[in-house]
């Protein structure tokens, strides 16, 4: 008992601690002055290149790195210091494995944006949202993946969760039934999303008709997929909804869509100078791009008749607008031009009295 109050007891702890501050905040200098070192060079060489591509990686990933050479420089200092050591590794078996992920987790990210700032500079819309949704659903894998290996990596360090661990190891067979039960949902999500990013059945910025509603592919994630309308409406449709059913993708190999516009008219309407009028009208449209135009009778009915008046255009935005201009002047040209092949369902009581009375 008297050994413990013996001031020179004191005096050696107290120089422990003194000789382990020095030592690690010696560690701590050196190892941000190497990093400083080694990022100043890995800089320069980074501008000297063409691409921005260099400059927006090692951004990234300096903080990690950074943290990571100060991590190494504690763990050889804690090395030659035993007191230091003792203190040191029960956090560093945390540390480290975070480090790692937390490493990799920002290179999955850094190389996420080069790829989709090399996007920007594409010239092929449809080729950059295949690209676009393959990094998306990918990316999101690895992160998840990441991050899972990473948080198991740090639990296993303590001796009760690995401990349990072993357990479960030992009755392989009932854990891997439960667990297998237990994440199907999220197992059939990962493959469904996995599926979709290398089959790609409708990618990021696609036109698709899902349930009735046509809107865009905003957003591909593993278990879900947003579908923005054109009345702003957010339809979440669950990703493997897309591989077990069936649905209409309007802008899979290129936006260039033929669009019809129908008109229905009396049975005795000449349809020649109706024909006529149209494709003179659509071939003055800077919307229409000259690949299809075509005016068919479609239907006849005892009270009526169909035309199909279909035009094509190189974007499914400018069809949309194409026949909609279509449809307001053939109305109203027919209207002007030949009123008698309008439809009418009216109730002529003047005239018909009129009749009654002459007759």
């Amino acid at each position: 008992m008297l050994e413990r109050y013996n001031p020179a007891n004191w005096q050696i702890a107290w120089d422990e601690v003194v000789s382990g501050a020095i030592a690690l905040t010696i560690a701590v200098v050196l190892a941000y002055l190497l990093y400083r070192v080694v990022f100043a060079a890995v800089s320069r060489l980074t501008r000297m290149s063409e691409t921005e591509i260099d400059e927006m990686v090692i951004e990234r990933v300096r903080k990690p790195v950074k943290w990571s050479f100060i991590a190494i420089g504690v763990t050889l200092a804690a090395q030659a210091h035993e007191e230091l050591q003792s203190i040191w590794e029960p956090l560093a078996q945390f540390v480290r494995p975070a480090l790692l992920g937390w490493i990799a987790y920002t290179l999955v990210r850094a190389f996420t944006a080069a790829l989709e700032f090399k996007l920007e500079l594409s010239e092929d819309p449809v080729a950059m949202r295949s690209r676009r949704t393959r990094i998306a659903v990918l990316s999101r894998t690895a992160t998840f993946a990441i991050i899972f290996i990473t948080v198991g990596l740090m639990l296993f360090t303590i001796p009760a969760v690995k401990n349990i661990g072993a357990t479960l190891l030992a009755s392989a067979g009932l854990a891997a039934l439960a667990v297998g039960a237990a994440a199907q949902p999220a197992l059939k999500s990962l493959i469904a999303g996995l599926q979709v990013a290398l089959t790609e059945p409708f990618r990021i910025g696609d036109l698709v008709k899902v349930d009735g509603d046509v809107g865009r592919v905003e957003e591909v994630r593993m278990s879900f997929v947003t579908v923005r309308t054109w009345d702003e409406r957010v339809i979440v449709v669950p990703t493997s909804r897309f591989l077990d059913d069936s649905f209409e993708n309007w802008s899979r190999i290129s936006e260039k869509l033929t669009g019809p516009v129908y008109l229905h008219l009396d049975p005795a309407t000449d349809i020649a100078p109706i024909r006529a009028e149209f494709e003179r009208f659509v071939e003055t449209q800077e919307l229409f791009d000259g690949r299809n135009k075509a005016l068919l009778m479609t239907e006849a009915y005892p009270e009526s008749i169909e035309l199909r008046l279909a035009m094509s255009a190189a974007t499914i935005g400018d069809l949309w607008q194409l026949r909609c201009d279509v449809r307001e002047h053939m109305v109203d040209w027919l209207r002007r031009e030949m009123p008698d092949a309008l439809i009418r369902h009216r109730l002529e009581v003047e005239s018909a009295n009129e009749r009654v009375k002459q007759g």
